[in-house]
C-alpha cells in the first residue's frame, strides 16, 4: 500500500496543501482548529511516525537545549544523556545545548538570542519569572514549541513539561529523612533558589509530609543559590546553634558544603539530598549521606528527546511513554555505574 501523501492528507481534512504542510512541520500560521484536522486526517492515514502514543513530526527536526550552569554534576550529566539521545535518533537533524550565564529570566533570555534561527523546538531549565513566562510565549507564538525541562514554569506557553512530580518527591524525602531520624528532632532544610518552581515544590512536598507528622521541628529554610562555600558555613553554624539538629534535607546544587561541613563532626545528622551524580554516589557508598531521591537523568533525557519531538509534530496532548518518576536510592539498591 503506497504511503499517503500531502495532498491526500489535504482532501481528507478539507485543506489546502500548503496548510497541512504548514502544521505537519509546526510552523506558524495555522489555527488550532485546523492544526487538529490535519494531524487527525494524518493519523488516520498512517502518514506520521508514533511511538507508543507520541505522534513524530514527518521531517527530521532542529531541536535545541537551554542549560544552566552546565558544569554542575547533574546538568553535565542530563546534557551528556540529552546529546547521547539526540545523536541516535534519525528524526533529531541537529541538537545544540546551550549554556545559560546564570538561571533567571535575563539568561534565559540571553539565550534565546543564541538560538539557531531554524530551530523547531527548545527544551529549556529555567526560573517560574514573569519574564520567563512571556519569552516562551514570544518562542511559542513565533513557531518556536518550547518544553520545559526538570523544573516546570507555571502557566506558561509551554507544550510540555517533562520531569518528576516535585512536590512527592519532597514529601518522599521527608519520609526517609524521618525513618532515619527517628521519633523527633530539628530537621534543616537547604535550598539551591526558591526561583525554581521545581525546588519551591520540593520544600512544600517536604514540609507538607513532616506537618503531618509529630516531634519534627522544620527549621526556616535557607536559600544557599547553590553556593557550597555558603553551604558549608550555613551548616557549620547550625551545628554550633543547634546540637539537637537531628537531619538535613538538600534540595539543590551546592551540596559538598554539607559534606565538608559534617566530616570530622562526632554526631552526624542524617542526610537527604537529590539527584544522582558520581560524587553524590561516592558520598553514599561511604556512608557520609543516607539517602538519594533522584530524578533518573537517562530517562529524563530520553523522554525530553521524545517530547520535543513530539511537540514538533503539533500533538496537542501527549502521554509520556515512560513517567519519569522519582527513584529513592539508598546504598543498597544503587543502580550500575553505567547506567
Amino acid at each position: 500500500m503506497a504511503r499517503a501523501t500531502i495532498p491526500d492528507i489535504a482532501a481528507l481534512a478539507g485543506l489546502s496543501t500548503a496548510t497541512v504542510d504548514r502544521a505537519l512541520n509546526g510552523r506558524a500560521g495555522v489555527s488550532a482548529v485546523n492544526r487538529h484536522r490535519v494531524l487527525t486526517a494524518a493519523r488516520k492515514l498512517g502518514y506520521l511516525p508514533q511511538v507508543g502514543l507520541l505522534p513524530m513530526p514527518a521531517r527530521p527536526a532542529n531541536l535545541a537545549i537551554l542549560l544552566p550552569t552546565p558544569d554542575r554534576a547533574f546538568m553535565a550529566g542530563f546534557a551528556a544523556g540529552i546529546a547521547a539521545r539526540a545523536e541516535a535518533n534519525p528524526l533529531v537533524a541537529s541538537c545544540p545545548i546551550l549554556s545559560l550565564e546564570g538561571i533567571g529570566p535575563e539568561a534565559l533570555l540571553a539565550g534565546i538570542d543564541r538560538l539557531p534561527p531554524d530551530t523547531d523546538a527548545v527544551g529549556v531549565i529555567t526560573t517560574d519569572h514573569p519574564t520567563s513566562r512571556a519569552s516562551i510565549a514570544r518562542l511559542s507564538e513565533s513557531g518556536v514549541k518550547v518544553v520545559t525541562l526538570a523544573s516546570d514554569v507555571a502557566t506558561s506557553a509551554r507544550a510540555f513539561y517533562v520531569g518528576v512530580d516535585n512536590f512527592a518527591a519532597g514529601r518522599t524525602a521527608a519520609r526517609i529523612l524521618s525513618l532515619f531520624v527517628g521519633k523527633a528532632g530539628a530537621i534543616a532544610i537547604f535550598a539551591g533558589s526558591r526561583a525554581f518552581l521545581g525546588h519551591q515544590e520540593r520544600e512544600a512536598g517536604f514540609r507538607a509530609f513532616l506537618r503531618e507528622q509529630s516531634g519534627f521541628e522544620a527549621l526556616p529554610t535557607v536559600e544557599t543559590f547553590e553556593d557550597a562555600a555558603r553551604l558549608r558555613g550555613e551548616v557549620a553554624a547550625l551545628l554550633r546553634q543547634r546540637p539537637d539538629l537531628a537531619g538535613i534535607y538538600c534540595i539543590g546544587a551546592g551540596r559538598s558544603g554539607i559534606i565538608e561541613a559534617l566530616d570530622g563532626h562526632p554526631k552526624r545528622p542524617s542526610v537527604v539530598m537529590h539527584d544522582l551524580t558520581p560524587t553524590s554516589r561516592r558520598w553514599l557508598t561511604q556512608g557520609r549521606i543516607d539517602a538519594i531521591v533522584d530524578q533518573n537523568t537517562e530517562l529524563l533525557a530520553e523522554q525530553a528527546i521524545l517530547h520535543l519531538l513530539g511537540a514538533v509534530a503539533g500533538s496537542p496532548t501527549a502521554l509520556a511513554l515512560k513517567h519519569v518518576d522519582a527513584r529513592l536510592i539508598l546504598r543498597e539498591n544503587l543502580p550500575p555505574e553505567d547506567g
